[in-house]
């Protein structure tokens, strides 16, 4: 090997440089652990709350010495930014995919058109948008161009005076239809940027934000945020801030109590109605029931009319008190009931009883303040649009009001101060009120009783804290999104199912770490040692990449470098195996070593290669903990290459260049697999017979079972939930369904710990929504949850104990669908890939169609024993992203075993002129067998430590890939190599009984 000086250095500075990366996340945890022990210590366990004190205590303790000096001019500051980050499963915190929504971008841009066709187009476009695969936008070009005669070009649509300078009105819908899309785009940018700023003043470390191609959707992962209310608040604010004039509850006299009135008649007629149906529905009920139940439906119908009946004043009964005489308030209600006041007053025969002065008047609440809300009337306008918006806003603080509650300062530009002087100089001069609304929701109302204000000056206050009152002046600081934003997907972790994902993963890796450096000592003697060596460089080299990289360290990425640590044995073994071979020769050690070296290189980067464009497949279109483990299978692959190659090189030849002998085995293993004749081919017809048998009875499961799609795939809500003791999972599925009407819940881990899926208004979207469906969570499992477990003890990271929710996770079924099509895309596309890089490095297409046949046997009978054991198995095995990882990890072990068998019958075949093929193919395969072996060995060892010790989450992932390297190793020796020799010529074949006969000819001479 040329050039050792130079590897040595490299080496060296490398290794100096990992550690230097890594030393950022040893002063940063230590620091922490100092904070954590100061926090008990400051706060006992008496206080209430006192989780939550801790966190603030531990929070100011950090604060307090961020700019100190630790070590060589290192702060804690500057180490936790370069500390190696951690993904939610092992820190906690949540992951969500926002959909801007282009359709309120479309709208906009059209100034809330009201033209027949561009609304008739969107709504077809909403409907297609459920079930196709294509961007809103393109769905809704598309509805539009059907319809005969619109144009995009049209004042009432896109040539209106915000285009007029791009849009005129003799262009073509395809000339209109860039421009649009350009729109669009930009917008998203700006609602990316916008969603960027308040992310980088939410006071998370390490947040990550990028938007997902150009389908408006953008991923943000907060790790180790725990209030996940103020992040979903955060995130799904537009931070549409509105300015208005208000009307006094003198200008509505009785409007209330009419409306009562109103109200009270309706809904007697509506009562009188649904009363007539009740009876007729119940005679008919009666004529087919015993007459015992006779009694129990008439009572049950006479309640619900005397119930109904007596609802007299249907608004003034939910009223809390009305408004004091000239205030800007109406009156205050409940704040559960607001939606139902709302409807109420917006029914027309309501709305009929204002005044022509008051037609306009929009009703508003206030922020609810002690489950009370205030009522509002604005002074709306024909064209509905405020005289004032957050556009004019520069900059937003939070400070405090003469009375020392916390307030929002706002400045303006000078376009906006003029108005403002405008509007407060009205509204002083009337004795009126001025409106501060965000997003439909109005904070204050003041009054004006000192003049017009001038210079651009206002304040939002209201019952909010500090950390509220900071949240929204970085929202108001930030700017307005351009559109909403939902949220289509969410994986919420709760930190203390983060720190057991930890102790987990460690363990796992420990004892797969512990297992590996045994075995290579064990069976290759002090060459193994030497390996050992280089392995445990390798791992210093993956967490120093990582850290150095900025990348995400997550729990299928620990069980990465795990799989690599299996996975990277396979290189030593491949050169030690070469070693051997070459010493069987009678070479010397120098000369054997230097040859098998040579010999093995060719095998390994085959092999390499094909693994890692599984992986670069994996994190092109991986997501979040998928893409951690292809960053870490990837790197793992780069540098189990440099040091199989080179360092373990380095300390063989140091080793044996005083004339010391060096053995690659010990005399346990000297003599296995030697003189191997197993004569593979004529097994074939077994194994294809063996195989088809298989391959059947997984795609009969497949059509008669299906798979157990997960949520990835079919959308819906999942929640991990463990209780104080063991539940029947059967019993609370009982109860779920009762709430949600359909429901499923399974063991997960202990049996105190069950999965918990429903998709009751999956396509509903909001904060309300979710809050609402898990009040029902808990309020459904209040029967197996101990007494004294509050809502806020059940909710996500809230519990001490670690009673309640420990994970949650929402998929809408548009990117369910997208996901699975996605998912699809990814094995196809490996299978493509491999097949021509095998193509081009073989340069014989019989290679490719054996190694592309035996990886489809692989995932048949993978997927055939997911269909037929998932309801059997005491762990999950649902369908999801991480299984199509496992698959595609599959492909490319499968690969893997399969090019190194066909790298030795190319070599043999080269060797080896006038052996027979079949011959040729046998003697390649047994000259493999010790290495394939010991390397599906070492790596099942590995998997099943994960298995075992990783944790609930990889069992299903990692029960895939012990199965593929089972069925993978099998069918590189029986199902490839056939496959490749049964698509030779007949030409071909006619030569090998040609030579056969010309071998038996000299045999017998």
């Amino acid at each position: 090997m040329q050039n050792k000086g130079l590897i040595k250095i490299f080496a060296v500075l490398f290794g100096l440089v990992c550690i230097y990366q890594l030393s950022f996340t040893f002063i940063a945890s230590n620091v922490e652990d100092k904070a954590d022990e100061y926090a008990i210590q400051q706060v006992g366990t008496d206080v209430e709350d006192y989780t939550v004190q801790r966190d603030l205590v531990k929070e100011r303790y950090l604060d307090s010495i961020g700019s100190e000096e630790i070590f060589a001019g290192i702060t804690y500051a500057s180490a936790k930014e370069k500390e190696l980050n951690k993904g939610l499963d092992l820190k906690g915190g949540i992951n969500v995919i926002l959909q801007i929504s282009v359709k309120d971008i479309l709208k906009g841009l059209a100034n809330n058109s009201g033209n027949p066709a561009f609304n008739k187009a969107l709504a077809e476009a909403d409907a297609e948008m459920k079930a196709s695969q294509d961007n809103y936008i393109d769905l809704f070009f598309s509805a539009f161009n059907r319809i005969e005669g619109a144009k995009l070009a049209s004042p009432d649509v896109f040539a209106n005076k915000t285009l007029s300078d791009q849009v005129n009105f003799e262009m073509s819908n395809s000339e209109v239809e860039p421009i649009i899309r350009e729109k669009v785009n930009e917008s998203i940018t700006s609602a990316f940027e916008v969603l960027r700023k308040r992310i980088d003043k939410f006071g998370v470390t390490q947040p990550n934000i990028q938007r997902l191609g150009n389908s408006g959707r953008i991923l943000v992962e907060l790790p180790g945020a725990k209030d996940i209310s103020r992040v979903k608040t955060l995130l799904q604010s537009t931070a549409q801030l509105e300015f208005w004039y208000v009307y006094k509850n003198t200008d509505f006299g009785n409007f209330l109590v009419n409306a009562n009135n109103v109200l009270a008649q309706t809904l007697t007629e509506e009562t009188a109605t649904d009363t007539e149906i009740t009876d007729t529905t119940a005679t008919d009920t009666i004529r087919g029931t015993e007459e015992d139940e006779i009694e129990a439906l008439l009572a049950s119908a006479e309640d619900t009319t005397e119930a109904q009946a007596a609802g007299n004043n249907p608004l003034l009964d939910l009223m809390v008190s009305p408004g004091f005489q000239g205030s800007a308030i109406l009156a205050t209600f409940q704040a559960k009931d607001t939606a139902k006041v709302g409807e109420y007053l917006n029914k027309a025969e309501v709305r009929s009883l204002l005044p022509a002065q008051l037609r306009y008047a929009k009703f508003a609440w206030g922020v609810p303040k002690e489950n009370v809300a205030e009522l509002y009337a604005i002074q709306g306008n024909r064209e509905n649009t405020p005289p004032l918006t957050g556009d004019v806003i520069t900059d937003a603080v939070q400070t405090y009001d003469q009375l020392g509650r916390v307030a929002v300062s706002m400045q303006m530009n000078g376009k906006g101060a003029r108005i403002w002087e405008e509007m407060t100089g009205k509204a002083y001069a009337e004795q009126s009120n001025i409106a501060i609304v965000l997003d439909n929701t109005v904070y204050s109302a003041p009054g004006v009783t000192t003049g017009p204000i001038s210079g651009g000056r206002s304040e939002i206050t209201g019952d909010f804290g500090i950390t509220e009152g900071q949240d929204l002046a970085n929202v108001l600081r930030a700017g307005k999104l351009p559109a909403s934003a939902d949220i289509i997907q969410s994986e919420i972790v709760g930190p203390s199912l983060g720190q057991e994902a930890i102790d987990s993963g460690v363990l796992s890796f420990l004892i797969a770490l512990i297992f590996v450096l045994i075995w290579m000592v064990f069976y290759y003697g002090k060459a193994g040692l030497f390996a050992d060596v280089a392995l445990a460089v390798n791992i210093l080299f993956i967490f120093g990449i990582l850290a150095g990289l900025g990348a995400v360290l997550t729990l299928p990425g620990i069980a990465g470098i795990v799989l690599t640590i299996g996975m990277s044995v396979d290189a030593n073994v491949l050169i030690f195996e070469r070693i051997k071979e070459e010493l069987a020769k009678g070479k010397s050690q120098r000369d054997a070593i230097k040859d098998g070296f040579n010999n093995a290189l060719s095998s390994i980067l085959d092999a390499n290669i094909t693994t890692g464009l599984t992986g670069l497949i994996l994190l092109i279109l991986g997501t979040g903990p998928i893409k951690g483990f292809a960053t870490t299978l990837l790197i793992g692959i780069a540098t189990s290459l440099f040091t199989a190659i080179f360092i373990t090189r380095l300390f063989i030849d140091g080793y044996g260049k005083n004339g010391k002998s060096l053995n690659f085995s010990t005399s346990a293993t000297k003599n296995l697999f030697q003189n191997m004749d197993i004569k593979f081919l004529a097994k074939r017809k077994l194994a294809y017979a063996f195989s088809g048998v298989l391959i059947l009875i997984s795609v009969v499961s497949l059509f008669i079972n299906g798979l157990n799609e997960g949520v990835d795939f079919v959308g819906g809500r999942t929640y991990t939930v463990r209780f104080d003791e063991a539940v029947n999972s059967t019993d609370v599925e009982k109860d779920l369904v009762a709430v949600f009407g359909s429901a499923e819940a399974k063991t997960f881990g202990g049996n105190n710990q069950l999965k918990i899926t429903t998709k009751y208004k999956v396509e509903d979207e909001g904060e309300d929504v979710d809050n609402e469906i898990q009040e029902m969570l808990y309020e459904a499992l209040q029967p197996h949850l101990p007494g004294n477990v509050t809502y806020e003890d059940f909710t996500i990271g809230a519990s001490e104990r670690s009673i309640g929710i420990m994970k949650s996770m929402k998929v809408g079924p548009t990117i369910a669908d997208d996901i699975k099509n996605d998912s699809f895309w990814a094995v196809l596309g490996s299978l493509v890939v491999v097949f021509l890089y095998i193509l081009l490095r073989f340069r014989k297409w019989q290679f490719s169609i054996g190694a592309v046949a035996a990886v489809m046997h692989d995932v048949i009978i993978v997927l055939g024993i997911f269909s037929l054991f998932y309801n059997l198995m005491p762990f999950s095995m649902e369908i999801n992203q991480a299984f199509i990882a496992a698959i595609l990890t599959v492909i490319g072990y499968s690969l893997n075993d399969t090019v190194v068998v066909f790298d030795r019958i190319r070599e043999f075949v080269n060797e080896h002129t006038t052996w027979p093929l079949n011959r040729t193919i046998d003697s390649a395969l047994n000259s493999t067998l010790s290495r394939t072996l010991n390397t599906s060995l070492t790596t099942l060892i590995v998997l099943l430590a994960i298995f075992i010790f990783g944790g609930e989450s990889l069992r299903g992932f990692m029960f895939a890939m012990i199965i593929g390297i089972i069925v993978g190793t099998y069918s590189s020796l029986f199902v490839a190599t056939p496959i490749m020799f049964d698509s030779v010529t007949d030409k071909a074949k006619i030569q090998d009984k040609k030579k056969e006969k010309e071998a038996e000819e000299e045999a017998s001479v």
